[in-house]
């Protein structure tokens, strides 16, 4: 989080709209706490994966996108584990 130069505050903010978009996007029902975790754990963890490859995202606006594909690789993975 710091790399994007985002505070924690911001941090919240945009893990919970790219948790939301998420979960749009999956078909799921979380709820607002769950969306804000879902969103920050995966944007780190989408930075991590994306880190990997090469790719980096900055800002407030490569955070919500990395936000938004770890939310969605976090859903998928809870979806397999209780299958």
């Amino acid at each position: 989080m710091e790399d994007a130069g985002i505070g924690w505050i911001a941090a919240i903010i945009i893990g919970g709209i790219a948790g939301w978009l998420a979960e749009q996007f999956m078909k799921s029902n979380m709820g607002i706490l769950m969306n804000i975790l879902l969103g920050i754990v995966g944007a780190i963890i989408a930075n991590a994966l994306l880190g990997l490859l090469g790719i980096s995202l900055g800002g407030w606006i490569g955070y919500l996108i990395a936000g938004f594909i770890g939310a969605c690789i976090l859903i998928w993975v809870g979806r397999m584990i209780r299958r």
